[in-house]
Formats: C-alpha cells, sequence, structure tokens
C-alpha cells in the first residue's frame, strides 16, 4: 500500500481508497482529488487489487473509499467493509449498485431541500450517473412546479458514445486499434 498527501501539517489529513483505481472512474477521481489539501489518496499495489486479506487491511484504515467498479464488485467491497467490526469507513459507490438501495442516500445534493445535509450525514452515496442526474435535473423541477403531474410517464432518448465502455474501449478507439 502507498499513499499520495497533499495534507497540510495542521490538519488532520483524511485518508481516500479509490476501488477500482486503474480504470476511466478511478483514474478520474484521482485527478480530481490530486492537490486537494489534506487528504491522501491511499492507493492498493497492482498485484494486490483482488487480494481479499489486502484490501481488508485498507479499508480499515481509510476514512473513505470511492468505489469505481462493476455492480458484483462493489456489491462485494460494500459486503467486506460491513464486515468490518468499527463499521468500516464512508462509501461513495459510483456504479449502480446501489443507487435504490435500502440505507444508501442518493447522491444528489439538488434533489430537494435537505439532499445535501442528508449526503453529509451518510456513510453510505450512491452516485445518481450522467443519466439520472441530466434527466432529475431538468424534470424535477417541472414536477415540483406542477407543470408535470408525479408518475406521468415520460420518455428520454439518449445516446452513449464509447467513454461509457471504459478505459480499454476508449484506448481500443483512441489508439493504434480504432
Amino acid at each position: 500500500m502507498s499513499a499520495q498527501s497533499n495534507a497540510s501539517p495542521l490538519a488532520k489529513t483524511k485518508t481516500v481508497f479509490i476501488d477500482g483505481q486503474a480504470g476511466t472512474t478511478g483514474l478520474d477521481v484521482a485527478a480530481r482529488l490530486k492537490g486537494v489539501a489534506d487528504l491522501s489518496v491511499v492507493e492498493i499495489d497492482a498485484q494486490d487489487r483482488k487480494n481479499a486479506d489486502a484490501k481488508r487491511a485498507v479499508l480499515r484504515d481509510v476514512d473513505l473509499v470511492v468505489l469505481c467498479l462493476p455492480d458484483d464488485a462493489a456489491r462485494e467491497t460494500v459486503a467486506m467493509v460491513d464486515s468490518l467490526d468499527d463499521g468500516g469507513p464512508t462509501i461513495v459507490d459510483a456504479s449502480t449498485a446501489h443507487r435504490v438501495a435500502d440505507g444508501w442516500t442518493y447522491g444528489f445534493a439538488e434533489l430537494s431541500r435537505g439532499q445535501a445535509q442528508a449526503i453529509r450525514e451518510s456513510r453510505r452515496i450512491a452516485n445518481p450517473g450522467c443519466y439520472p442526474t441530466g434527466a432529475i435535473a431538468l424534470i424535477r423541477p417541472l414536477v415540483d412546479a406542477g407543470l408535470i403531474p408525479p408518475g406521468h410517464p415520460t420518455s428520454i432518448n439518449a445516446v452513449s458514445g464509447y467513454s461509457g465502455g471504459g478505459r480499454q474501449m476508449i484506448e481500443a478507439y483512441e489508439g493504434d486499434g480504432g
């Protein structure tokens, strides 16, 4: 395990582990966290990424885990965190595994009054994703204003580019094989 620290010596450094650190989303999250004061990104060695004992040791020692994994792998990591004696770190899940699961807070602060506070207080936050964020941001205000009735059937036509296929697909299209 190695750590990159951007921390000020006067503040308590918060630690973050990005599970799925080598994928497209994990790399984006790491880039966004780089340079954040009082934050240390903890990495697991590449050869230990699938080693349950090594991952459990990292999970015991961090404040926050960002899951940048496929759904089944995200569920496995959450089960591992749930098995820790102290309840484990706070989790932000970027997969679809927990978006509407009981006990998880929907991570869209603008969703409604009080949602940002609910996210701050939660230990399990589900990332809403790009399609739901776009749809909710456009439709929710219309429902709240009474312009669209709740439960009204709505259809949204949306198309994803190849970047939604992850690092391997991006490399295939942008590299020599594209």
